[in-house]
């Protein structure tokens, strides 16, 4: 036995309860719920702020909280390509190895760490918290090893290093500095059909977040009354549109919350104040939206149709949205019709309209500041599983037209594959119809592109990416 005396043990550290911090929790929560449910975060979001800030206990949020929340979830969706290649490069394991829950917990300190300016430590401590209450005691140790890696540069050291060089592979370049998938890269750069300088600028508001923006719906509310609210500035290009620029609630506006305004980008207003303006040979009376939910453009077109003694007949596939377009046209100064139909197997006869407008389903690329989570959900299939349905809706509406009207296709996508390619399928079957030039209708837009359709982009005129094909039926 030896002599030598026994060091005296360390007294254990007491356990410590973890600390709760409900905006990190909620900001978890709601990434948790569009990884496993396939939500979107502007669905999701929103109720969880709102029963967030009616609670009565310490976890009662206020603005900031609420502010802070939003840029963690959209900061993190938005960035998620990036962020993946950079803690990739700190854990020993391809990522699909890592459970979900521990990576959503390393993306939201990524973010804090390389996307905001919150500290270093802050944001590290906070984070490793976030995961002894989420992930428990061990995983939390994990969380924070890969955070202290992490925290030794800051993203424009980890671009350098994770991101391949621009002339070795641009695309993938551009992939991982802009957080976009490859394909998408691509599809947008041959979209805008421009150098690097413009894909960029497209890929950086791609990544910025948007203001929201109202529509006075005519007839029913002014632009003058929009913009007394705080924070409130006239629209870029539309005369209904005013912009929110500090955020703020919508539905606390009071011709919101009565259905008399509504929130819609302004590149969907644009969509419907230019098949409004199109020439028409002949009557001018009945208007249809073939693709109506959820009910934006309805509206809007409802009260344009009103102002002339128009009626307008609003179509949409499922009942559920049909719904939505009904609440969104309630109201209406003038006659309107709402039915649940197929757009593809339509009730009414050919030939029945003088204005039509098809807002067709699309992989949604030109929306990617508000969803940003769809840039990592959609595959380039996709594309082939729109093809026959965005087709066989622009067909249909070409047989809807009477000889003399107008037809609007509209997507929010600027892929080739969903906008110009669609358009010059259908002009080869319907030699019948023409292709009216769009730009004109919209003198005061700057930038449409060569024409004669119309491609609006987040960069240049600060709108989603819609595009606009007006096509004059002629026989």
């Amino acid at each position: 036995m030896s002599d030598q005396p026994r060091r005296p043990r360390r007294p254990a550290k007491p356990y410590r309860r973890p600390k709760k911090d409900p905006v990190r929790i909620l900001a978890f929560e709601a990434l948790r719920a569009v990884d496993e449910r396939d939500a979107y975060a502007n669905l999701v979001l929103p109720p969880l702020l709102r029963k967030a800030r009616e609670s009565e206990g310490p976890e009662k949020f206020d603005a900031r909280d609420a502010a802070l929340a939003t840029e963690l979830v959209y900061g993190t969706l938005r960035r998620q390509g990036t962020y993946d290649a950079v803690i990739a490069a700190c854990v020993d394991r391809p990522l699909r190895e890592v459970d979900p829950p521990v990576l959503d917990v390393l993306s939201l300190g990524a973010h804090q760490l390389l996307g905001t300016r919150i500290p270093t430590h802050a944001a590290v401590s906070a984070t490793v918290e976030l995961a002894r209450v989420v992930l428990g005691d061990g995983r939390a140790k994990f969380v924070n090893a890969v955070l202290r890696k992490i925290a030794q540069d800051d993203l424009d050291g980890w671009l350098e290093r994770v991101a391949p060089p621009y002339d070795e592979d641009p695309e993938d370049h551009l992939a991982v500095v802009h957080s976009h998938p490859r394909w998408v890269v691509s599809a947008l750069w041959d979209s805008l059909g421009g150098g690097r300088a413009g894909v960029e600028e497209l890929l950086r508001a791609d990544n910025e977040r948007p203001e929201v923006t109202l529509v006075a719906r005519p007839g029913r509310a002014t632009t003058d009354e929009l913009l007394a609210e705080e924070a409130a500035v006239a629209g870029r290009w539309s005369p209904y549109a005013v912009r929110l620029t500090e955020g703020g609630e919508p539905g606390a506006v009071p011709a919101v919350a009565e259905g008399r305004a509504g929130v819609q980008d302004e590149g969907s207003q644009l969509v419907a104040l230019a098949l409004a303006a199109a020439p028409v040979e002949g009557l001018d009376r009945r208007w249809l939206d073939a693709c109506a939910g959820p009910g934006g453009k309805a509206a809007l077109l409802g009260a344009l149709a009103a102002e002339r003694g128009a009626v307008l007949l609003a179509s949409e596939k499922q009942p559920h949205r049909a719904g939505l377009v009904a609440k969104a046209l309630a109201g209406n100064p003038g006659p309107y019709q709402v039915v649940a139909a197929d757009g593809t197997r339509p009730p009414w006869r050919p030939g029945s309209f003088d204005r039509v407008l098809v807002d067709v389903p699309c992989t949604g690329l030109g929306a990617l500041r508000r969803r940003p989570e769809a840039r990592w959900r959609r595959r380039p299939e996709d594309l082939d599983g729109f093809a026959p349905l965005q087709r066989g809706l622009l067909r249909t509406a070409l047989e809807s037209v009477r000889v003399g009207g107008v037809v609007g296709y509209a997507t929010c996508s600027p892929h080739l594959a969903e906008t110009r390619a669609v358009v010059a399928d259908l002009l080869k079957q319907f030699p019948d119809a023409e292709l009216i030039d769009a730009r004109p209708l919209l003198p005061d837009v700057l930038d449409l592109g060569e024409g004669p359709d119309i491609q609006l982009w987040p960069h240049l005129h600060g709108t989603d990416a819609m595009y606009l094909a007006l096509l004059r039926r002629t026989a």
